[in-house]
């Protein structure tokens, strides 16, 4: 086992803690998407659809079927405004889903006047208060030349998702408070900015509008805004109180850490490996589980008794608080954007086409783990035996974007070895062998010269990769984790 990296800090402890839950007692409002009702005089760039799809590779390109339930900003070279809901706000507590194509940028105004930026940012390294969750920065122009922008806040790393997939952010805002001759007695506040699961700012004091207001002046209540001139964008499930929480947490109150302070494992320059339990929620514990952490700020989980992959998430490493307390119980938690994939094997050999695919490797197709072995970069390369076949399954990201798993299969294939890639509620073609999961939430990528299998279960769809017999030597099955 390499060393761990464990480290005790209040600025990483931060990236750990969930957000805050709405008020228990607060009364929760879904603005309508039957039509463009919710909003005033709302221009032609904006309409409402029942379905939205985004070119993965194409700047700013988005697609819209009839319905309702989503609204859309199809962004053109004729005239593009911004859009304003009919009620106003002080205090909110909001959340809503989005999804940016390709090189896009939008944004959420609170009032009307503090913009929450929207951006694609899917990847980047240096983040600014331009990028994905920032608050987007104050602009005057009687400041020094390079200094017009001011006081923006960047977010605390990058979750963000890629280009044409579902996110969310939650925004708690505290407005600005004045008193009966009008003065202000308050300054308007960001409590927290929650991206994709993860808490990127918290306690961001406003001084005053960020650029682009709608209006000259501070004031109690104001509009939600949304920005239309930059690029397109779609939106879905929006919700909101104003009976809100405004204290910012602290990450010792939100996790339940008072007395002790947690214990999280960091990634450095090269991969962190780290043994544990791991709980997949209301489900299972995976007992032999291995968390692998990568530069960039990318990880995943990987089940030794069965060769499986079954989690991925961006953000931090782990919370290895648990296994180290007391007497422990060997456990650690993910830190971070988390998406479970699945707990069962990932290559099976099936009676039929059509059979169930198996929960578990059991005497019957004689699963035997051999550990795994390191590169000269640190990636592991997990390797174990099914029936006759020695399995070699490697997973490694240059750049943080993706994860990339290569199988390499020795052993004369029989008929019906498969690889089992998804299973998913829905699975779609995206073309160029890019497939939508679960109405995008993430992306797989295929190697072309592949022949994927979209199938119908008890468990939903499956994508799976037939596995040919190959003369030259061990079988490659390849595709791409994109999120």
């Amino acid at each position: 086992m390499r060393k761990n990296n464990l480290l005790k800090t209040t600025s990483i402890m931060l990236l750990s803690f969930a957000a805050l839950p709405f008020c228990s007692s607060a009364q929760t409002t879904r603005l309508q998407l039957n039509d463009l009702s919710s909003f005033k005089n709302p221009p032609a760039n904006w309409s409402v659809a029942g379905s939205v799809s985004s070119d993965f590779n194409k700047v700013n390109s988005l697609d819209k079927k009839k319905g309702s339930g989503i609204l859309v900003n199809i962004n053109d070279k004729k005239k593009n405004e911004d859009i304003f809901t009919n009620f106003e706000h002080g205090d909110i507590d909001l959340s809503v889903d989005f999804m940016m194509p390709k090189g896009s940028n939008s944004g959420i105004y609170l009032q009307g006047r503090y913009e929450i930026q929207l951006l694609d940012s899917w990847g980047k390294e240096n983040l600014s208060d331009s990028d994905l969750g920032a608050i987007y920065h104050r602009w005057d122009e009687t400041r020094p030349a390079g200094q017009f922008g001011f006081e923006g806040v960047a977010p605390r790393l990058n979750v963000s998702r890629a280009p044409g997939l579902w996110q969310n952010i939650r925004i708690i805002f505290q407005a600005p408070k004045f008193d009966a001759s009008g003065k202000k007695t308050a300054n308007a506040r960001v409590v927290q900015v929650v991206l994709n699961g993860v808490s990127i700012i918290e306690n961001a004091e406003l001084q005053g509008p960020t650029r682009g207001s709608a209006f000259p002046n501070e004031a109690a209540t104001g509009p939600i805004r949304i920005q239309g001139d930059h690029g397109s964008v779609a939106f879905k499930n929006f919700q909101y109180t104003t009976t809100v929480n405004t204290k910012s947490p602290t990450g010792a109150e939100a996790k339940g850490w008072v007395e002790y302070k947690p214990v999280y494992v960091k990634v450095g320059n090269e991969p962190e490996l780290l043994r544990s339990f791991v709980d997949i929620p209301e489900k299972k514990r995976v007992t032999h589980a291995i968390n692998v952490g990568y530069p960039h700020n990318i990880s995943y989980s990987y089940d030794l008794s069965n060769g499986t992959l079954f989690q991925v998430w961006k953000g931090g490493f782990v919370d290895g608080t648990p296994m180290w307390l007391f007497r422990g119980d060997g456990n650690t938690t993910a830190i971070g954007s988390k998406l479970f994939l699945n707990d069962a094997p990932s290559l099976a050999i099936l009676d039929s086409e059509k059979a169930a695919w198996p929960d578990t490797l059991d005497a019957k197709y004689g699963f035997r783990s051999k550990g795994y072995e390191l590169d000269e970069k640190g990636y592991p390369t997990f390797k174990y035996i099914v029936n006759t076949y020695n399995v070699d399954d490697k997973i490694t990201s240059d750049d943080g974007k993706m994860l990339t798993r290569q199988l390499n299969i020795a052993g004369p294939v029989q008929k019906n070895v498969y690889v089992r890639a998804a299973v998913a509620t829905d699975i779609t073609e995206a073309g160029e062998g890019l497939y939508s999961i679960n109405n995008y939430e993430y992306y797989l990528q295929v190697n072309k010269s592949l022949k994927p299998v979209i199938r119908t279960s008890a468990k939903g769809k499956e994508l799976l990769i037939p596995v040919s017999n190959n003369d030259k030597g061990p079988i490659s099955v390849q595709y791409s984790l994109i999120w």
